[in-house]
């Protein structure tokens, strides 16, 4: 996405990385819309930054359709908890995030960032054998795998973005870019995860490429592929065009 105006839509926006998309999007010129289950986020998110607030499931694929119209790009910080709950029925990992990229497709979106995780496909061995294991199991792993398997086949502009283990600490902005699955293995702050994402909507570098992150101090012993990125800066300002021209949906 290079234009400097439209719409973006942050799927997963209550959860603690989907929030600092929200931040991280703020202050730019783009009308921001927000995807959650939860009805009772509404005035959470416009706080945030969220310009509009849409309220529904990735499982349902009406949901999906909803959430893309008069959408430019798209950025999914969607993802469960893995416990043992997840292991019964349909994940938001797998089938919702299909839906979402099929919604997409069909919709023309300009460009689609997705957050997955270090530990899918050949990434497996950034993620210690104890924890791959549980999230094998729970169906997290697979899930996330078949839904970077949906994205990549999908004819959209994308990116997506491994992180290693997410923390709660503040952003470092000291991102090691692995690039290849056996690359990088580690944590990250979620803050750190939040501004990769956001930046690669406008970095034309990162376009059909899976990056592996971690932070330089959450670094784990593996540095095998780490790749340079010149990251666009994120437009900022208040003077889009389209703002103003469509009414605000709840």
């Amino acid at each position: 996405m290079t234009r400097k105006r439209g719409r973006v839509l942050v799927a997963g926006a209550t959860g603690r990385t989907g929030r600092l998309v929200l931040d991280a999007l703020a202050d730019t010129p783009f009308l921001v819309r927000a995807l959650t289950r939860d009805s009772n986020a509404k005035s959470v998110l416009r706080a945030r930054g969220a310009d509009e607030v849409v309220v529904g499931d990735l499982l349902d694929r009406d949901t999906a359709r909803d959430a893309v119209t008069d959408v430019d790009a798209v950025v999914s910080a969607v993802g469960v908890a893995a416990g043992l709950d997840t292991i019964r029925g349909d994940l938001v990992d797998g089938e919702g995030i299909e839906n979402l990229v099929e919604a997409a497709a069909a919709a023309d979106i300009r460009r689609f960032v997705l957050m997955s995780s270090i530990g899918v496909g050949n990434s497996k061995d950034g993620l210690p054998l104890s924890l791959r294991a549980i999230l094998t199991a729970t169906g997290v792993l697979p899930a996330k795998e078949r839904s970077e398997r949906r994205l990549r086949n999908a004819p959209l502009a994308h990116t997506i973005i491994r992180p290693g283990a997410l923390t709660d600490a503040p952003t470092t902005d000291e991102v090691l870019v692995g690039e290849g699955g056996d690359s990088v293995s580690g944590s990250i702050p979620r803050a750190d995860v939040a501004n990769v994402l956001a930046h690669s909507l406008f970095t034309r570098e990162t376009e059909n490429r899976t990056f592996e992150v971690v932070s330089r101090p959450g670094l784990r012993d593996r540095t095998n592929h780490t790749v340079d990125i010149r990251w666009t800066p994120i437009p900022q300002g208040d003077s889009d065009p389209c703002r103003g021209e469509r009414e605000p949906a709840d």
